[in-house]
């Protein structure tokens, strides 16, 4: 399968909505869906790469990084990180660096762009909270889907076949 969005729009339009900002992607992997887990925080990954060393079976990391440029909240550590833990996905509302190595880990990635410079790690941010970015409450324990056509969530997960 190369699209999973149009035919889960095409089936399920009322249940889906569509978050209204394009990410770029940047892991091996582009199509995926998952149980959201979320992070808020600030130029700080330290919630980031607490939680992507956890289990992450069938979760995807919503980390709302305010929009921040300035720093990124993803590396190629913490994403190797991920893959060893098995989750699905990272969607940032921010940045990520290390993008050529993370282009090549078994992961689905999207954030708004790169950036080169580290975070400091302060421990702050908050886990499992409703973060809201691009039109959309991102709500821990609903389903979030991706694909090269862009993000969806839902509170029930919606399955094709291949889900």
């Amino acid at each position: 399968m190369l699209d999973l969005l149009p035919d889960l729009f095409d089936q399920y339009p009322e249940q889906l909505s569509l978050v209204q900002v394009p990410f770029n992607d940047y892991g091996k992997n582009i199509i995926f869906s998952g149980e959201i887990v979320t992070v808020a925080c600030f130029e700080d990954n330290s919630k980031v790469k607490e939680l992507l060393a956890t289990d992450g079976t069938g979760k995807v990391l919503v980390v709302d990084g305010k929009g921040s440029m300035k720093r990124a909240l993803l590396g190629d550590m913490i994403a190797e990180n991920a893959v060893k833990n098995n989750w699905q996905a990272v969607v940032i509302n921010g940045c990520i660096r290390d993008a050529g190595t993370i282009a090549t880990l078994a992961i689905a990635v999207k954030a708004l762009g790169c950036n080169p410079i580290k975070t400091e790690k302060l421990g702050v941010g908050d886990i499992n909270i409703v973060v809201n970015f691009a039109g959309i409450d991102f709500i821990p324990g609903w389903t979030i889907y991706g694909d090269t056509n862009g993000l969806a969530v839902s509170e029930a997960r919606l399955t094709l076949g291949e889900l």
